[in-house]
């Protein structure tokens, strides 16, 4: 961090903080939030919710006031078009965490975009959503001095839908925190046991149950796979929920699958820890937590091979053509039966997850503030 830095006042987005199923960009939020407090700089922050949270005031995040000078303070704000209209003058800087923009004009505007699918992704959602957060997506880059995207292949993306200029977009992964401890390999099989039986292998999949996800891919190339392997599914309905729903029923796959719905985040590192391998194959993504958050955890990964997953990847996971369930099966069996292949992935996969400290982000987001309020 510039030591030399002069102090300012840097309102950010805080809303999702407050989710009450955090995931994906709430988690970025949330962490972003928490790691800046722990950075030498002197800028003060502005927390800002929108009115709509205002009965969530109690679970508000609160970095705790730092003595020295050279750390950040923090205050909060509600912001409510045309309400709160005083708060552009507050701060030099907004950052929209959920791209957005906000609901004022600042001096200057950064966002964050995590990806362009409601651009791209026609199968994903509705044509409402598809309408709605287009323009506002488009409309934050508009207004956007800097915007941060977490991969080079988000970054391109935003370079080619949105018209953003690539000297205006600055590449900043996501984190993923390390468990203090991990289960020993005779708990992990107690806890596996439990949820799919004794002699089973047990699959994981988190996120959204909908078509960007290919649920309906990772189910047909379990059809392929001996009886003992199972799926556990750790994500609410989303968009093409239905037709997968549907084929678990249809094929008589209910004894063989779980759907548990949303996980929190402690339950999720059990789950992480009980099962034999992340199944993460989807068409399109922005990032991918998950794929950080089981390599952390000791689990191979099998992911597909599109979208900015081998890059965030790297070397630490085996790869299938999404469209392909037949080759999505053949990596999983082959990830879980292949002894030594399984312990050099999980080896790989802990080297990666090391490499994406959530202090990085905060540490690369600070200095585009930095780069922002020098113009």
């Amino acid at each position: 961090m510039n030591r030399g830095t002069t102090m300012a006042t840097i309102a950010l987005d805080a809303t999702l903080t407050v989710e009450p199923n955090p995931m994906g960009s709430a988690v970025y939020s949330r962490r972003l939030i928490e790691c800046l407090a722990s950075l030498a700089t002197p800028h003060h922050f502005l927390l800002c919710y929108r009115l709509s949270r205002l009965r969530q005031y109690r679970r508000f995040l609160r970095p705790r006031r730092a003595p020295e000078p050279s750390r950040p303070t923090f205050s909060l704000r509600i912001f409510q078009e045309p309400f709160t209209f005083w708060l552009r003058y507050e701060a030099e800087v907004f950052h929209s965490l959920g791209q957005r923009p906000p609901a004022f004009r600042f001096p200057k505007e950064i966002v964050t975009i995590h990806d362009v699918i409601p651009l791209t992704g026609r199968d994903y959602s509705t044509p409402e959503y598809q309408r709605k957060f287009s323009g506002l997506l488009l409309q934050a880059v508009a207004r956007a001095v800097r915007v941060v995207t977490p991969t080079q292949h988000s970054a391109e993306q935003l370079i080619q839908h949105t018209g953003a200029r690539r000297d205006q977009v600055r590449v900043i992964p996501l984190g993923v925190d390390l468990p203090e401890t991990q289960m020993s390999p005779e708990r992990r099989r107690e806890e596996r046991e439990r949820f799919v039986g004794k002699g089973c292998e047990m699959l994981l999949s988190v996120g959204a149950i909908d078509n960007r996800k290919n649920t309906l891919n990772i189910l047909r190339a379990l059809e392929r796979m001996p009886a003992h392997y199972h799926l556990v599914i750790a994500g609410k309905d989303g968009y093409g929920s239905q037709a997968v729903h549907d084929f678990i029923r249809r094929e008589q796959l209910t004894s063989r699958v779980s759907v548990l719905g949303y996980v929190p985040g402690d339950r999720l590192a059990s789950l992480y820890e009980a099962s034999s391998a992340l199944v993460f194959v989807s068409f399109e993504e922005g990032f991918g937590l998950p794929l950080l958050e089981a390599m952390a955890h000791g689990v191979p990964v099998v992911a597909s091979q599109a979208s900015c997953l081998p890059e965030v990847c790297g070397n630490a996971a085996l790869f299938a053509d999404p469209h392909d369930h037949a080759e999505i099966a053949e990596r999983i069996m082959q990830i879980v039966e292949d002894g030594r292949l399984r312990e050099k992935m999980i080896q790989q996969g802990w080297v990666r997850a090391r490499e994406f400290p959530w202090c990085r982000t905060a540490e690369e987001t600070c200095r585009v503030y930095d780069e922002v309020l020098a113009l």
